[in-house]
């Protein structure tokens, strides 16, 4: 079992805490959190060992995990790796791009491994579905959330959006060309609603929107592709895939058969993958932790942790434009 510590006590540090004192792939040494009033209640309410000093935990642990605001991440993490620690690292992976690239030559320096936490990637039915997403040509999310004050202390591109631009970086298996963006503050100081339209060399497009004052929350993504449509419904677990073949020469009854202009015909089918029930957040800890004792690359590197930053960035300068 691997050392583990936590910086940052928040919402979703609890959660952290939680589930790393259930792992059996962690052994939870304790946490930091700089609020010492919040703190001292976490500790208290749930017996996790609270450290008043986040040098002395770091110095404990062979694994950090980083679940404070991003304005810190950078300098929680630079402490962490100096120290020859592993880092795990809620997104966006920091605050800035010079930030992001200075941790990737520290990790290789010190020789230690280090993951982002995209979630999403781990979401049962983009699970379900990833390998049969091939050469997406199109691409259209949408995520949209009801207002919470916790967050709006970043625009929604960082907030909400990166979740998006991570997954899809990880299908397209090109570089992005253009990006076009527009975004609009309504309660926050920051854009509370964001479009973005992201081009990729190899012709792929795909249709972003992100909002966080809406009435209802959705986190939906759908991808096209030669002879396939693929949804994916990351809030309810489900995913559809609708599929196209050469249709037979003699079709059943119930066969669903499509004749484009050129005379070509195509049956439609449907499958059903089947979605396996898990704990994302869980299984981002632990397939870190399989890792470093495996010796193997992590699922979200460091490095695809700095494109989705860096796509999300450009995204925000584009509203500038």
């Amino acid at each position: 079992m691997l050392k583990v510590g936590v910086l940052g006590a928040g919402h979703l540090g609890k959660i952290h805490l939680r589930l790393l004192n259930q792992s059996e792939k962690y052994e939870l040494v304790g946490f930091y959190d700089p609020d010492e009033i919040n703190a001292k209640r976490v500790a208290k309410e749930f017996g996790y060992t609270y450290f008043e000093n986040i040098n002395t935990l770091i110095d404990s642990v062979d694994v950090v995990d980083i679940v404070t605001p991003t304005l810190s991440h950078y300098d929680c993490a630079k402490k962490s790796i100096e120290k020859e620690k592993h880092v795990f690292i809620e997104k966006p992976v920091t605050n800035t791009i010079e930030e992001a690239e200075n941790l990737l030559q520290l990790a290789s320096k010190y020789n230690v491994k280090g993951q982002v936490g995209h979630v999403e990637r781990f979401n049962p039915a983009f699970l379900a579905v990833k390998d049969k997403i091939e050469t997406p040509m199109f691409i259209e999310t949408h995520r949209l959330a009801e207002f919470n004050p916790r967050g709006t202390d970043v625009p929604v591109v960082l907030d909400l959006m990166i979740h998006d631009i991570d997954v899809i970086l990880s299908v397209v298996k090109s570089e992005v060309k253009q990006i076009n963006a527009s975004g609009v503050s309504v309660i926050s100081s920051s854009p509370d609603i964001a479009n973005a339209r992201i081009e990729f060399e190899n012709g792929c497009v795909a249709n972003l929107t992100s909002s966080r004052i809406s009435l209802k929350n959705m986190r939906k993504s759908r991808f096209f592709q030669r002879d396939a449509y693929i949804s994916v419904d990351f809030l309810e677990k489900k995913v559809e895939v609708v599929k196209m073949k050469d249709a037979p020469e003699n079709p059943g009854d119930f066969d669903m058969i499509l004749q484009n202009a050129e005379g070509e015909k195509k049956q439609i089918y449907f499958e059903n993958p089947e979605i396996e029930v898990n704990n994302a957040i869980l299984d981002e800890l632990e397939t870190f932790a399989d890792a470093i004792n495996n010796d193997t690359t992590p699922v979200v590197t460091l490095e695809q942790g700095t494109k989705a930053l860096k796509v999300a960035l450009q995204i925000i300068k584009s509203f500038k434009k």
